[in-house]
């Protein structure tokens, strides 16, 4: 029974993730730019799930805003900081998407305090019974159905719409997909938004799990979804997702059974160099 209670808790990790990597990849994929601003726009989800869900008690409410304002910065971002330097060595927007990244963590220490908030009425606290003495939480399970749920309507978009297929042309050939009347810009917006509001969903979630968002909640996840999409193979969303779930199931089982030797995020780490050492190219090629 605590093998399946551990494995439990690392598919709902796993899917968390996922959801913060899958952006960073999607954006990796299309500009070949490492967007590390994008754990704190996984931060800001949190609080503003935080915030409205305090103020408005919906749940529903505060994740479809957070989804959707951070997807809106997250085009700011691309148009503000990202595109001036795509004729640029990716090492330099790599070196502005770090200083975005310090200067969000201090912001949020400005504007929302050091000390960092919660949910005043924590919700969805209640416990499901599995059977055999397994419980999972009504929260974890919002996190697990997510997450399925919006990779089955990405898996969708990118390979039975135009826009799918517009995206995968301008991540193949650029120039090619505009010759043939394919707005490159407004591929790129949608990508910015959607891997942005994925990050804010996974950040809404991790706050339900641990009723705590602080300004620095992005620095290990920025760590960590670094990792996954290099295990995974960079631009890989295949890759991403087994990676995802190969980490969470690990720190769950490892914290556990080797936690008085490394603690839960050496883990992940240690994973990784043990994997590339066997595989440097990553799991997956990129899609």
């Amino acid at each position: 029974m605590l093998a399946l209670d551990l494995l439990l808790q690392g598919i709902v990790q796993g899917a968390i993730y996922a959801l913060i990597a899958l952006g960073l990849t999607l954006i990796y994929g299309l500009l070949r730019i490492l967007h590390v601003a994008h754990a704190a726009l996984f931060t800001l989800g949190g609080y503003i799930g935080v915030i409205v869900s305090n103020e408005t008690g919906s749940l529903a409410l505060a994740l479809v805003l957070s989804m959707v304002l951070v997807g809106l910065l997250g085009i700011v971002i691309y148009r503000v900081a990202y595109k001036p330097l795509l004729d640029k060595s990716p090492l330099v927007a790599l070196i502005a998407s770090i200083g975005l990244f310090i200067a969000f963590e201090e912001i949020f220490r400005i504007v929302f305090g050091s000390y960092g908030l919660s949910f005043e009425n924590p919700p969805l606290r209640t416990q499901v019974d599995l059977g055999g003495g397994l419980l999972i939480s009504h929260s974890r399970l919002l996190i697990v159905g997510m997450a399925v749920a919006i990779l089955a309507i990405l898996a969708w978009l990118s390979t039975r719409t135009r826009t799918g297929i517009a995206w995968k042309a301008t991540v193949t050939d650029p120039q090619i997909a505009a010759s043939f009347g394919i707005n490159i810009e407004r591929v790129r917006y949608l990508n910015f938004f959607i891997g942005s509001a994925l990050a804010a969903a996974a950040g809404v979630m991790v706050v339900l799990l641990t009723n705590l968002v602080e300004p620095t909640m992005g620095a290990v996840a920025s760590y960590k979804a670094l990792a996954i999409i290099v295990l995974g193979g960079l631009g890989s969303v295949r890759g991403t997702l087994v990676a995802s779930l190969a980490i969470g199931i690990i720190e769950s089982f490892g914290t556990v059974y080797v936690g008085h030797i490394l603690d839960r995020d050496a883990l992940a780490f240690a994973f990784l160099v043990v994997a590339l050492m066997v595989r440097p190219q990553g799991l997956f090629k990129a899609d």
